[in-house]
C-alpha cells in the first residue's frame, strides 16, 4: 500500500506545497513495485463481452473484443494503460485546462487553446464523420474512464508523473475527442505575416525567394490591406495554442520558446504495383515525420472484433488507426499542404470592428480557467481574435474549426474500407489535416488520393492577410473531385513527400489549393529510386526509409566546379552527398550550408533590394538558382573558410576525426526529466544516439540553425507486403509505453537509432508466438 493514501495525497496538494508534495510523490514511487507488464485479469464497467489484450514482445497490443464497439472501448482502456499521463496532458492542453491544475502561469496558454476549440453544433460534428462516429468516441472514452476507475481500486497502476506533479487524471467526455483541434498541422498564416512584413517594405516580390511558390505564381497585396499593421506579435496566441506544455523549473518562466509550427511538416509514402515487386504483391511504405517526443506521438495497436481487423498507428488519444492495414487494404498518409486558413485584419470601430461599412460587435465569451480566475475570449464572424491594437483587430479563419475537421479522427471510416471505391468514399469525409493517401489491396491494386477540405477564394490567393470588411469571403468548399486521383498508374508506382505533386495541367487558377509545399528533395529521391527499380523488395523499401542521400547537396556541388581548389572545398569535391553519421564531409557540409552559405545568400538578396531579410532560412530552390550565377558561386566559395573554422571549433582541428553524428544527435527527453525520479531516475533517462541525414533526406532528421540536435523525423515507420500481412515491419521510438516502469518504455529506441525495424505481426498464430503477456477483461454488471 501507499505510505500516503491516494485520496489523501490529492487533498494535500496546494500551490505552495507543490514542491514538497512532488518530493513525497518520489518517495511513494520508490516504494512501489508495479507489475504493469504482467498477466492480469480485470472486471470493468461498460464492456459488453469479455475481451483480451495480448501484448507482444515489442509492446504492441493486440486487442480481441467480442463486439465491434467493444474494440474501441478496449482501445481506450489500453491507451490509458500505456499512455495515461500523455493523453491526460493532451486533453488538458487541448481543452485549455492547464491552469486549474498547474497554476495561473498557464492561463494564457489555456486562453489560446480555448480560442481554437471547436464550438459548433455537435450534431453536425458527429454526422460529418459517419453514422457511428459518436458511438465509437463514446466507447473509446468509456474505456479510458474504466482504466481511471481501476486506478481507484489499484493505485499502484497510477503512472509516476501524476505523483511527481501531485494531481490525478480526469474522466473524459466523448466530445473531448473531436473538440480539440490543436493536434493538427496548421497552415499558413505564419507565412502570410512574413509576406505582409516584406510588403510593408515594398519588397513583396522578395518573399518568393524565401518561399518559392509552386506552381509558379505571383501574389499581390489585397486591396484595402495595410501590411504595415501586421507585426510579429500578431500570431503569439496562435503559436501558443499549438505549443507543448513546458514544465520549466520554478525559477524559470512557465511558457517560453513558442514553436514554428511549420518545422513539424514532413512525411514520405509510396506504393509499388505487383508487376514491379519481387513478391508479386503490392508493397506499401509510410513514415510520417513529426517532432520527436517522449512518449512517441504515435501508438501502434491491433483491433480485432466482428467487422474489424486493423493494425497500425494512430495518436493514442484518438480511436482508430490512421496508418496501417486491415484484412484487405493497406493505407498510409503524408501532409498535402492545402491552404486551410486566413488571417483577417479589421479596422476597429467603437468596441467592435468594421464589416460592410458598419460597426459589428465582437462576440465575447467569459470562461473560468481556475477556481480564482476568469478570462475573456473574443471572436469575429470569421473566427478567434488572436491580437488587438487601438486601431485594429486580428482574427484567424480556419477550415479546421468547421464540423468534421477533428485532426485524424476521420480515419475511423477509411480504416474499415474493403476496396478502393470504399476508401475514396471515406476520404470524401476527411477534413483535416489535408493528406496524401496511398493505397494498396490484396487484389493487386494500388492508388493515390489527396484529401482535405479546401475553401473557395474567388478574389484572392490566400498568401497574404486580407481585410475583414466583407470583401474577402470564402464561398464554401470545393468538392473532393477537384483533387487529383490515381488508380493503378501505368508507371507502376506512386508516392509523395509533401512537395508539389500536382499534375502539370492542373487548373490552379480555378482550384487554388495552395502554393507552399515542402522542398522537393525527398520526393526526387523517392522517384529516382522507384523509377530505376523494376523488382522492388521489402528490403528496398526499408532501405529507402533509412536513406541519407541528399539530392540537394548533390545538385549544389554540381554547380561548384572549383571546390577542389581549397582545402575546405576539397573535402566536398569528391563527396558522394550521403549524409552518413560517420561522414566528415557531411558534418562540414551541414555547418557550411546551414550557418554560412544560406544566411550569406539571404543577406545578399536582401541587400540587393535594400530590405530586411526574413528570419526564416532561404528556400533551397533559391539557393540553387543563385549558385547558377557568378555572385552566388563567389559567395559559396568565400564562405567555405569560415565554415571550416567553425567546424574545427565544434569537432576539433583534425578533419579526419569529424563525424556528422557527433554534432547531429537524437536526444529523447521526458518533459519532466529535470525532476528527481528517485528509483526511476535511470529508467526515465534515454540514451543519446548519433544520426545521419537532415530534413531533405528521405530519412528525415531535421534540425534548427541554432542547434544540430535532431528535432523531428519518423519515429513511426511501416513497410507492408500487402496480403502477406505478417511480412510487415515497423518502428516506433523510443517505445510503445509512456510509463518509465515498463520494459516497453524505451525498448525500441536502439533498433530505431541503428536503422532497424521490428516485425508487425498480425495473424493469430504469429501473435501467439510472440506474446509477452495477456490482460483479460470481463464485463462488470
Amino acid at each position: 500500500m501507499w505510505p500516503i493514501p491516494y485520496r489523501v495525497f490529492r487533498q494535500r496538494k496546494t500551490r505552495k506545497g507543490a514542491q514538497r508534495l512532488t518530493l513525497a510523490g518520489i518517495l511513494i514511487c520508490a516504494n512501489v513495485n508495479a507489475a504493469i507488464d504482467d498477466n492480469a485479469r480485470y472486471t470493468v464497467r461498460g464492456l459488453e463481452k469479455p475481451a483480451r489484450i495480448v501484448v507482444d514482445r515489442w509492446g504492441v497490443p493486440h486487442i480481441y473484443a467480442g463486439t465491434h464497439y467493444d474494440a474501441f472501448f478496449v482501445q481506450g482502456f489500453n491507451a490509458a494503460r500505456d499512455r495515461l499521463w500523455q493523453i491526460d496532458l493532451w486533453r488538458k492542453r487541448g481543452l485549455g485546462q492547464l491552469s486549474a491544475t498547474f497554476g495561473e502561469g498557464y492561463a494564457e496558454q489555456d486562453r489560446a487553446a480555448r480560442l481554437f476549440l471547436y464550438r459548433g453544433d455537435m450534431y453536425s460534428e458527429w454526422l460529418a464523420y459517419g453514422n457511428d462516429a459518436k458511438r465509437i468516441a463514446t466507447a473509446f472514452t468509456e474505456g479510458i474512464n474504466a482504466y481511471i476507475g481501476l486506478i481507484d481500486e489499484k493505485p499502484e497502476l497510477l503512472p509516476p508523473e501524476f505523483r511527481l506533479l501531485g494531481y490525478a487524471p480526469e474522466r473524459w467526455h466523448p466530445d473531448d475527442v473531436v473538440r480539440i483541434r490543436s493536434n493538427g498541422l496548421w497552415r499558413n498564416v505564419i507565412t502570410e505575416v512574413e509576406r505582409a512584413q516584406l510588403a510593408c517594405q515594398g519588397k513583396l516580390s522578395l518573399s518568393a525567394k524565401w518561399k518559392q511558390l509552386e506552381p509558379t505564381w505571383e501574389t499581390r497585396v489585397p486591396d484595402g490591406l495595410d501590411p504595415c499593421v501586421v507585426t510579429d506579435e500578431v500570431l503569439d496566441l496562435y503559436r501558443l495554442a499549438k505549443a507543448p506544455v513546458n514544465f520549466a523549473p520554478p525559477d524559470e518562466a512557465a511558457l517560453q520558446d513558442l514553436p514554428d509550427v511549420r518545422t513539424s511538416l514532413g512525411s514520405n509514402n509510396w506504393v509499388v504495383a505487383p508487376d514491379r515487386t519481387s513478391t508479386g504483391r503490392p508493397i506499401l511504405a509510410d513514415d510520417p515525420h513529426r517532432g520527436h517526443a517522449v512518449p512517441s506521438l504515435r501508438y501502434i495497436a491491433h483491433l480485432k472484433a466482428p467487422g474489424i481487423n486493423v493494425i497500425g498507428a494512430g495518436e493514442p488519444g484518438l480511436p482508430g488507426i490512421s496508418i496501417g492495414h486491415n484484412e484487405r487494404i493497406a493505407f498510409g498518409l503524408t501532409i498535402f499542404p492545402i491552404d486551410q486558413e486566413d488571417l483577417y485584419v479589421y479596422t476597429r470601430l467603437g468596441e467592435g470592428y468594421e464589416y460592410q461599412g458598419r460597426e459589428v460587435p465582437l462576440d465575447v465569451v467569459t470562461e473560468s480557467f481556475s477556481d480564482t480566475q476568469e478570462l475573456t475570449l473574443k471572436f469575429t464572424r470569421h473566427g478567434p481574435v488572436v491580437h488587438e491594437t487601438e486601431t485594429h483587430v486580428f482574427a484567424v479563419r480556419a477550415a479546421w474549426l468547421e464540423p468534421g475537421m477533428s485532426p485524424y479522427f476521420g480515419s475511423i471510416e477509411y480504416m474499415r474500407a474493403g476496396n478502393f471505391r470504399e476508401f475514396i468514399a471515406a476520404l470524401n469525409r476527411w477534413g483535416a489535416p489535408a493528406e496524401n493517401q496511398v493505397y494498396a489491396d490484396i487484389d493487386g491494386n494500388i492508388g493515390y488520393k489527396p484529401a482535405g477540405r479546401f475553401p473557395v477564394r474567388r478574389n484572392w490567393d490566400g498568401l497574404l492577410p486580407v481585410p475583414g470588411d466583407g470583401r474577402y469571403e470564402w464561398q464554401g468548399y470545393f468538392d473532393m473531385d477537384a483533387l487529383p486521383e490515381e488508380f493503378n498508374p501505368e508507371r507502376g508506382f506512386t508516392g509523395t513527400a509533401n512537395s508539389m505533386n500536382l499534375p502539370p495541367d492542373y487548373p490552379i487558377d480555378q482550384y487554388r489549393i495552395g502554393f507552399e509545399w515542402s522542398a522537393p528533395w525527398r520526393y526526387k529521391r523517392l522517384w529516382e529510386v522507384l523509377e530505376n527499380d523494376t523488382r522492388h523488395t521489402l528490403d528496398d523499401s526499408l532501405d529507402l526509409q533509412r536513406d541519407y542521400t541528399s539530392v540537394l547537396a548533390r545538385q549544389m556541388l554540381e554547380r561548384l566546379p572549383n571546390l577542389a581548389d581549397t582545402e575546405a572545398g576539397s573535402l566536398l569535391a569528391d563527396w558522394d552527398a550521403e549524409l552518413a553519421a560517420d561522414s566528415a564531409a557531411a558534418a562540414f557540409w551541414s555547418v557550411w550550408y546551414t550557418r554560412h552559405l544560406n544566411p550569406a545568400l539571404g543577406t545578399h538578396l536582401a541587400k540587393l533590394d535594400s530590405a530586411t531579410a526574413p528570419k526564416s532560412a532561404l528556400d533551397s530552390l533559391t539557393v540553387l538558382d543563385l549558385l547558377n550565377t557568378d555572385p552566388g558561386r563567389d559567395i559559396a566559395y568565400n564562405t567555405l573558410q569560415a565554415a571550416w573554422m567553425e567546424t574545427s571549433e565544434l569537432l576539433g582541428p583534425n578533419p579526419r576525426r569529424w563525424r556528422w553524428g557527433d554534432l547531429h544527435q537524437i536526444r529523447f527527453k521526458h518533459p519532466l526529466l529535470h525532476l528527481d525520479w528517485g528509483d526511476l531516475d535511470k529508467a526515465v533517462k534515454l540514451k543519446t544516439y548519433p544520426r545521419g541525414g537532415d530534413a531533405n533526406t528521405t530519412n528525415n532528421t531535421g534540425y534548427r540553425r541554432e542547434s544540430f540536435d535532431v528535432r523531428g523525423g519518423a519515429s513511426f515507420r511501416m513497410v507492408v507486403d500487402v496480403g502477406n500481412w505478417d511480412e510487415a515491419y515497423a518502428t516506433n521510438a523510443p517505445g510503445q509505453s509512456g510509463d518509465p516502469r515498463s520494459k516497453f518504455y524505451g525498448n525500441l529506441l536502439e533498433n530505431w537509432a541503428t536503422e532497424d525495424h521490428f516485425r508487425l505481426v498480425y495473424s493469430d498464430r504469429a501473435v501467439r508466438r510472440n506474446t509477452a503477456f495477456v490482460i483479460e477483461l470481463e464485463p462488470r454488471p
